[in-house]
């Protein structure tokens, strides 16, 4: 059985990999691109669903001070970037929003803005474990699953449902 260590750090590595595809993204047509994701959304989702690294005190507590490592330029040019990968079937109806059920009119996202705000806590995440040396694995992954907790892991699935949409 794998320890702990070994799955934070298998899964730094397939962060890593998806970030470095969203950022090579220009490089695979849009058929290629949509089976890369579908490829590698669903292990991210299953790895932060499924490691329990255990509850330890604060970050403060530990001293760890985890900062935004990707800032708005970069995060932009990724999201532009996507949006001219997918173009028209860039947009899609979300029927998750917590705001739908008191909406007349559909509420509308971006497979581009999904796709790059599960890159932002992905690439700060690795970033802060390859600055710290790995000294922070454990911290930054209970930040990062924090997020996943509370935000992301819901755009992950909304935004698999597009992707599949267009595989299909």
């Amino acid at each position: 059985m794998e320890s702990i260590h070994t799955r934070l750090i298998n899964l730094v590595a397939l962060c890593s990999e998806y970030c470095a595809a969203l950022e090579n993204s220009g490089e695979l047509d849009k058929e290629d691109f949509v089976s890369t994701l579908l490829g590698y959304l669903p292990r991210i989702y299953f790895e932060f669903h499924d490691i329990d690294a255990g509850e330890s005190a604060s970050l403060e507590e530990w001293g760890v001070g985890l900062s935004d490592h990707l800032d708005e330029m970069q995060y932009e040019t990724v999201r532009m970037q996507l949006a001219a990968i997918f173009g028209e079937d860039d947009t899609y109806l979300e029927t998750f929003e917590k705001d739908m059920k008191y909406s007349d009119t559909p509420i509308a996202t971006t497979i581009s803005e999904n796709l790059t705000d599960i890159y932002q806590p992905l690439y700060d995440f690795v970033a802060e474990v390859r600055e710290s040396e790995g000294d922070n694995l454990e911290e930054a992954f209970r930040v990062c699953k924090d997020a996943f907790k509370d935000y992301w892991s819901q755009t992950l699935c909304n935004v698999l449902r597009a992707l599949n949409a267009i595989d299909n």
